[in-house]
């Protein structure tokens, strides 16, 4: 999945260059990394891409070697939920056996070998018709997350143990993540989940009926003259839901295969100041920068010196034609900051 905007990563992100493209980390963008992360496992003839038009064409450029009719368009943001099932739909039409590895565009994830493993361990389990999730073992008590609970022991496959998925959890508040942090039966909900396409039919088929019927008339469209109506009426009556509240909430045979892999959402400034490397007093330099007595904060420039005098755990992002200060605590923020633009239509600066 590659087609998010990316709005709390503003001002670098952009409608025309997504938080997806950009190179965050390194040199190379997060979906590029996202595609080398599974080429050992997965050739990039069976990489699908689900995203806008718009995207598409960047990451035909960043990673040519996807097929062009591999990329699944969206007709507009409809969140994970519909996404998963436009692309569901694609590759149930090339190969209605295969096992779906539904993944973001946007992880952050240090132990690359254990992630593969994970997936190595998923598809096994996936292939019994369970809906395998990654869960993350929580390093700290994170209310930025959802939470999954999990139940009895199914063994060890592969690599790893597994284990019945009990429950998803909504993001909670300081005392309960501490809580459930002791307790050890909970794991951060990393949204990546694996799955036959047998069982994602099955699931929407029960959970999502209307939607379920008309992505098979779509299968039927595909590589036809009808496909763009009949994408067209699909998407237009289909809600703006996540995959979370779309299926994998009352899904029926729901499995978890805790994992520790240092994985981070890159959702925010914050969540980006997790992962890079700081200097000795806790900073992240990107840029001509001068400080005085600044610490813990992220300062990315623009080409012009900027100075720092008695910051503490800032962020600082400097564009040639917008530039954010604001406290890394409230990152999440800055989504508001693009609504409050998008309503006095500043289209030049989103």
């Amino acid at each position: 999945m590659a087609g998010g905007s990316g709005t709390r990563l503003w001002p670098l992100s952009r409608k025309t260059s997504p938080k997806q493209s950009l190179p965050l980390i390194g040199d190379r963008s997060t979906f590029q990394i996202t595609v080398e992360r599974v080429l050992p496992l997965i050739a990039h003839e069976r990489i699908h891409v689900v995203t806008n038009a718009q995207m598409a064409a960047l990451c035909q450029q960043q990673v040519p070697g996807i097929p062009l009719e591999n990329y699944v368009i969206e007709p507009g943001p409809k969140d994970s939920g519909p996404a998963v099932g436009l692309g569901l739909a694609h590759i149930s039409r090339r190969d209605p056996q295969a096992t779906l590895a539904v993944l973001s565009a946007d992880h952050y994830i240090g132990r690359v070998d254990e992630f593969r493993r994970a997936i190595e361990t998923a598809e096994d389990i996936a292939r019994d018709g369970a809906i395998v999730t990654l869960g993350v073992k929580p390093t700290y008590p994170a209310t930025g997350y959802g939470y999954i609970e999990r139940g009895e022991s199914l063994g060890i496959r592969r690599h790893h143990e597994a284990f019945r998925a009990l429950r998803f959890c909504e993001k909670p508040d300081r005392a309960t993540a501490e809580a459930w942090l002791r307790d050890g039966r909970f794991a951060w909900n990393s949204g990546m989940f694996i799955m036959t396409c047998q069982t994602a039919w099955r699931e929407f088929e029960r959970q999502m009926p209307e939607f379920d019927a008309g992505l098979r008339e779509l299968v039927q469209a595909i590589g036809t003259a009808h496909y763009s109506a009949a994408l067209a009426n699909v998407w237009r009556a289909v809600p703006r839901i996540s995959l979370d509240y779309a299926l994998m909430e009352g899904a029926q045979n729901l499995a978890v295969v805790p994992v520790d892999m240092e994985w981070t959402d890159i959702g925010s400034w914050a969540s980006l100041m997790a992962v890079l490397s700081h200097d000795a007093e806790g900073n992240i330099i990107m840029g001509d920068h001068v400080g005085l007595d600044t610490r813990g904060a992220l300062v990315r420039g623009a080409g012009r010196l900027i100075a720092t005098i008695g910051l503490r755990d800032m962020a600082i992002i400097d564009t040639p034609d917008a530039l954010l200060i604001c406290p890394l605590d409230r990152a999440q923020d800055v989504k508001a900051i693009v609504d409050m633009l998008k309503q006095a239509g500043r289209e030049d600066v989103l």
